[in-house]
């Protein structure tokens, strides 16, 4: 909530007129992570992943999306807003180390892609955080956070609702599981 940044936004990305409220909810509810490296998964233009970067200078952040627009865009504002010394990655998920663990996701996943896309990004991802380590996600109920948790808890994962507003669910996923 204390954080002012000015972004660069286009046509194309994911909320190009303002940071999203769900992704300010997430933001607002993030504990103090731990150390290691921390994947924004599915970067858009990058606000999580500067959040990050200022809020734990030091500390790797991957930014990571499809789009070669968020890309360009997620690496535009970091490099203008992360701390000075603060690595980061920007970049396509194949370019991720396999052997990569991270102590923490932070995304507002790109729910529209469809569930199957979805799922199977989950299913890459979740097992790549490093013991006791959780995925912070925010989720619209009207997009399917109620569903969205309940095939995560089938597949083993723990899933807490931290915080409902607006609608949306701010959801901690403790990996478990046949995909873990």
């Amino acid at each position: 909530p204390d954080l002012s940044v000015d972004l660069m936004t286009d046509r194309g990305v994911f909320s190009p007129d303002r940071v999203d409220p769900g992704t300010k909810l997430l933001l607002g509810e993030l504990p103090v992570l731990p150390d290691g490296p921390v994947l924004d998964l599915g970067c858009g233009y990058g606000p999580i992943a500067v959040t990050l970067a200022r809020c734990r200078p030091g500390q790797l952040i991957w930014a990571v999306d499809v789009s070669e627009r968020a890309m360009e865009l997620a690496q535009i504002n970091l490099a203008a807003n992360a701390p000075q010394g603060t690595p980061f990655e920007v970049g396509d998920p194949d370019l991720v180390p396999t052997d990569m663990s991270f102590a923490a996701i932070v995304s507002n996943p790109p729910i529209r892609v469809g569930k199957t896309v979805l799922h199977d990004m989950l299913d890459r991802w979740l097992p790549r955080l490093s013991p006791d380590s959780s995925a912070w996600l925010v989720v619209h109920r009207h997009l399917g956070a109620d569903s969205l948790t309940t095939w995560l808890q089938g597949r083993g994962h723990v899933v807490e609702r931290i915080r409902s507003r607006q609608g949306y669910r701010i959801l901690k996923v403790t990996p478990g599981g046949p995909a873990s």
